[in-house]
């Protein structure tokens, strides 16, 4: 795999559920060729945005299948395959190679607040177990715990793992990581609205949430970035700001997922513990999709 295939905009894919909290495989497979249609360089199932800890390894690995299929190629698929245990970690990363992804997103142990040397030997065992690339994800917002600059790159010397989403709000910290990693190691943006920044900094993309509800308008606004063309770079961000903002008024996925039901894509449905979007919040929502012009 063509590690140039994680470079640009990602999206971390929403799942679907119908009323009963199933899994909807069939407008699965819709939001992904929208994605595809969209410009996305790659897709990420099974991550926060796809409420993946709140699915089964059976679910996963399904849901991972038929991201694969419907892309057929034509994109990349990085699945989300992370948990607090390294295990059960170790076992969802198998599940997501025999389904057929390209590479590995997993983020960092919550709860548990490991080591430095507890993160080297759990990530060391994912990198020989799935033998596909390994992506850190690290959100320190969810887990608890910051993978620092100084860990982040240490990981990076461990065979298979290629890259990382940072989600860690520091840019300072992302800088630190850019300006000392080894040249085939992949800095994504885990924050929207830090990507710009970040790119301009010599970072690679991006794993979006605004990517579900604007793909052109999010991989357009990286790949005019990512060329060095900051002004049409700008014009994006500013356009895609109040969406950015507005798809953390709550917890992520609960705005995304109901931006698109206000697009007519798919309903807000959830598995608990996630709820419904609070009422106060939808004209927030709403005002920031027409703003975008997705509405």
């Amino acid at each position: 795999m063509e590690l140039s295939r994680f470079r640009g905009t990602g999206v971390a894919l929403v799942t679907p559920f119908k009323e009963d909290g199933s899994v909807d495989y069939e407008l699965l497979a819709r939001h992904v060729e929208s994605q595809i249609d969209g410009g996305v360089e790659f897709l990420v199932p099974c991550g926060t945005t796809g409420e993946g800890a709140t699915m089964t390894s059976e679910e996963q690995g399904r849901v991972i299948a038929r991201t694969v299929e419907v892309a057929g190629g034509r994109v990349a698929v990085m699945a989300g395959a992370g948990t607090n245990d390294t295990r059960d970690a170790v076992g969802l990363a198998r599940g997501a190679a025999k389904a057929g992804a390209d590479a590995i997103l997993s983020v960092s142990p919550y709860y548990n607040k490991p080591t430095p040397a507890g993160l080297l030997a759990h990530y060391r065992a994912l990198a020989e177990a799935a033998e596909l690339p390994i992506f850190v994800y690290n959100v320190p917002g969810r887990t608890a715990s910051n993978v620092t600059a100084e860990t982040l790159l240490r990981l990076a010397e461990i065979e298979n793992v290629v890259g990382v989403k940072e989600a860690s709000g520091n840019v300072e910290q992302v800088m630190t990581v850019i300006r000392s990693r080894p040249t085939d190691f992949l800095v994504l943006s885990g924050d929207d609205a830090l990507t710009l920044p970040i790119v301009a900094a010599g970072g690679d993309g991006v794993i979006s949430v605004a990517a579900n509800e604007a793909p052109r308008l999010m991989s357009d606004m990286v790949r005019a970035a990512l060329a060095g063309d900051f002004e049409t770079a700008r014009d994006f961000h500013y356009r895609l700001l109040p969406l950015m903002q507005a798809n953390f008024v709550e917890t992520n996925p609960i705005p995304v997922k109901t931006a698109l039901e206000l697009m007519g894509r798919m309903p807000a449905n959830f598995r608990l513990p996630l709820v419904s979007l609070s009422p106060e919040h939808t004209t927030t929502l709403r005002t920031a999709l027409e703003q975008a012009g997705v509405l």
